[in-house]
């Protein structure tokens, strides 16, 4: 029985889906999914993959869908730039030409797994570019434009909570942020900023902070210089319309940098925000082992990178209050980014 392939394209909206047999037919009318519906149109795609074998197809610009599709147990494929033809300033190529790519050359798509993420098979270009820099890093974290950390020298440290917000996820860490009184900061993709901004505005209104991280997590060396601004300026603009003021700290996908993306932002107004302690949880290892790693690498001034969305999140809730528990029990304040001893926050 021969694959089916839906082509998953990322819009201003949401998505856009296409599925051709293996002779490019259609098998269904192309569809939109708003970027609240991706639960959705899992289900759809699921149901679709139960009558014959189906792979879904996006693109490294779109850094949304991996998680919650692998976790589903879809056949996931990437799609790489040197595959397809050049992407519009916003948005994927269509999906219909995903579709057509993966029937063609299904051989040179990438299967994307739980472990490797949206960048399997890409690990070593991701971290030589990381490499290469670094020289372009110090000088921007001298300049005060670039951090991993606060001071050390005082006991607060940063939680954060990256790619929401989530129809369910961010609820309960509201809540449980509330139950200890400490405040955080959740780096919002735009996606998901315009379809839930009522999350948005109880994120604020919690006290807790906002800060960019990009419109649909892609992974920004695959952009031009002008789609990268664009990304970082529409999720900005969002945030600003939702609660009134716009992020100051912009935090990369994967925290992939190239000295070509940096020379892409250099003059930008926004501050980049790393991170010092990776939790790991986005790779599922459960509550136990994502607080014990937490804990073991915390200090005064971390950074601690966690997620509320893009995927299944309930490890990350359920670790959260021994988190919390065992930060406050070693003296250790959670705050936000900006409360950070060492960090200016440009508002001052």
């Amino acid at each position: 029985m021969s694959t089916r392939y839906a082509g998953i394209a990322w819009t201003d909206t949401g998505y856009r889906v296409e599925v051709l047999d293996g002779a490019g037919r259609r098998v269904v009318e192309p569809s939109d999914w708003g970027a609240a519906q991706v639960a959705e149109l899992i289900a759809w795609l699921e149901e679709l993959g139960r009558e014959q074998p189906l792979a879904a197809v996006f693109e490294s610009t779109n850094g949304l869908l991996d998680g919650p599709m692998t976790a589903a147990g879809l056949e996931v494929y990437r799609a790489d730039p040197w595959l397809l033809p050049p992407r519009p300033r916003f948005g994927s190529v269509p999906a219909r030409l995903l579709a057509q790519t993966a029937r063609s050359s299904p051989g040179e798509l990438a299967r994307v797994t739980a472990e490797g993420g949206t960048l399997t098979g890409r690990a070593d270009e991701y971290f030589e570019g990381v490499r290469r820099s670094e020289p372009v890093r110090e000088a921007l974290t001298a300049a005060g434009r670039c951090f991993e950390h606060g001071r050390r020298d005082t006991p607060r440290i940063a939680l954060t909570f990256d790619d929401g917000p989530d129809p369910v996820h961010t609820r309960r860490i509201l809540e449980i942020l509330d139950r200890y009184g400490v405040r955080a900061t959740f780096f919002c993709v735009g996606h998901h900023v315009a379809a839930l901004p009522d999350e948005v505005r109880r994120i604020a209104s919690a006290g807790h902070e906002l800060g960019n991280h990009s419109w649909s997590h892609p992974f920004l060396p695959d952009l031009t210089p002008d789609q990268l601004r664009e990304q970082i300026d529409r999720t900005a603009e969002t945030v600003a319309r939702v609660t009134g003021e716009a992020p100051l700290w912009f935090r990369p996908p994967y925290g992939a940098l190239t000295p070509q993306v940096l020379a892409a932002l250099d003059g930008h107004p926004s501050t980049l925000a790393l991170w010092d302690v990776d939790s790991r949880d986005w790779a599922r290892p459960g509550p136990e082992r994502i607080a014990e790693t937490v804990l073991k690498a915390a200090a005064p001034g971390s950074v601690v990178l966690m997620h509320e969305g893009a995927g299944d999140r309930g490890q990350t809730v359920r670790a959260l209050p021994s988190i919390i528990e065992g930060l406050l029990e070693r003296g250790l304040e959670p705050v936000t980014v900006g409360e950070l001893p060492g960090l200016s926050t440009g508002r001052d």
